[in-house]
């Protein structure tokens, strides 16, 4: 549907979104109609830069043509089934997905949020049921984001925050250490600990990728004191960091993983994965989803990852991801410029973070402010150098 179908100007669909609409985002003066390739369209078909990708979403650009004609050959075949059927899209999904990541069992989800939420389930029965009832906490790191339920809201170690003000009681279970410091995690990690739970790049919380000696450090602590260890990839998998997922960057296996934003090409669906000694945990009756693995959504993750895998997407976000942040540094005003592949973070030295997003929106470039001295850019991996040019000087133009 677009707007001129319902012929209406841009301030009466506001109107209409204002009197119907619960609103907890703050979103652009902008109707997108539209969304191709790298860009977005407005009502009036003129064109924006997409480096804000649906947040992280839209790997394969918009409106790609295999995610397209994966959703639209399922939905003419079968649009919906209850999991108490095989279906085929979500059994291939399973296969490639297994195959691809190294992980043995795969637990279909509808977004990152839930998906966390089943991998803090899946620690805590595991550590009731295999380590005794004492053992059952999950330690998370200090500026982390898991998520918007009341589990993965207190996972997201922001004490203070809006995320978590008003919604106490918070979920019991949960211990906090200081992110890429060891010996934070040591301290935090007592005898009632089951696993550690973080972020391979913390991308809310200002893009801040974990250490390899960080990383090497936590499996070997969680392999000697008994231990998980969770990653939650709901935004640096599917080769948003330069590599198929993050985890394989640093040369560490997880326990369980989750993902989600990438993976379905735009369609919302999301996965837990664990090896097989994890997901034991996870039997029968302990855990379901009447949406998850829908047809439709699996059919267009199957699509857009062999797309990822295909056209090597996890190789050109390095390149080009590299390429960008090289330029970026050398920008007035960037006190530091953080992430890996096309998660990327530029910190200014000043609170001007709202000024550049809001004049780059002008100039027709879209992106994220995290804070007020911070923007993240986390545009489809299908961008060029090319692309990355014409981001760098409409920001080199909003510094000037």
């Amino acid at each position: 549907m677009k707007l001129k179908d319902f012929n209406l100007t841009k301030d009466e669909l506001v109107e209409i979104a204002e009197k119907y609409m619960n609103e907890t985002f703050k979103r652009y003066d902008f109707i997108v109609d539209e969304g191709h390739g790298n860009e977005l369209f407005d009502e009036n078909n003129e064109p924006y830069l997409d480096f804000l990708g649906g947040i992280a979403v839209n790997s394969v650009g918009g409106c790609n043509e295999a995610v397209i004609k994966a959703i639209n050959e399922q939905a003419s075949q079968l649009i919906h089934a209850s999991n108490y059927f095989y279906t085929v899209p979500q059994i291939m999904l399973a296969k490639l997905i297994s195959e691809t990541t190294g992980m043995d069992k795969v637990q279909f989800q509808n977004s990152g949020a839930e998906a966390n939420e089943a991998m803090i389930k899946l620690a805590r029965k595991y550590g009731n049921e295999k380590k005794g009832p004492g053992k059952n906490k999950i330690v998370t790191a200090y500026r982390s984001f898991h998520g918007r339920t009341l589990a993965t809201l207190t996972a997201t170690a922001q004490p203070g925050s809006a995320i978590q003000n008003g919604f106490e009681p918070l979920v019991e279970g949960f211990k906090y250490a200081e992110f890429n410091n060891i010996d934070s995690f040591k301290e935090a990690c007592t005898d009632d600990v089951i696993a550690v739970m973080i972020e391979p790049i913390q991308a809310e919380g200002g893009v801040y990728p974990a250490t390899p000696e960080f990383m090497h450090a936590l499996r070997e602590l969680c392999d000697e004191r008994g231990m998980l260890l969770l990653l939650d990839e709901v935004q640096t998998g599917w080769a948003r960091t330069g590599s198929v997922m993050a985890y394989m960057k640093y040369g560490v296996k997880p326990d369980a993983v989750t993902m989600a934003k990438a993976m379905g090409g735009g369609m919302p669906i999301a996965a837990m994965c664990a090896t097989n000694e994890a997901m034991q945990a996870l039997s029968a009756g302990s855990h379901g989803t009447t949406f998850g693995g829908n047809p439709v959504c699996c059919a267009a993750s199957y699509a857009a990852i062999n797309e990822i895998l295909v056209k090597k997407l996890a190789e050109n976000a390095e390149e080009v991801g590299n390429y960008f942040m090289e330029k970026l540094k050398t920008l007035p005003h960037v006190k530091e410029v953080r992430g890996s592949g096309l998660l990327v973070g530029v910190e200014f030295d000043e609170d001007i973070a709202a000024h550049v997003k809001h004049e780059a929106f002008e100039k027709r470039l879209l992106m994220s402010m995290l804070n007020p001295n911070t923007i993240r850019m986390v545009p489809p991996l299908t961008i060029t150098k090319d692309d990355a040019d014409k981001a760098f000087e409409i920001i080199k133009e909003t510094l000037g």
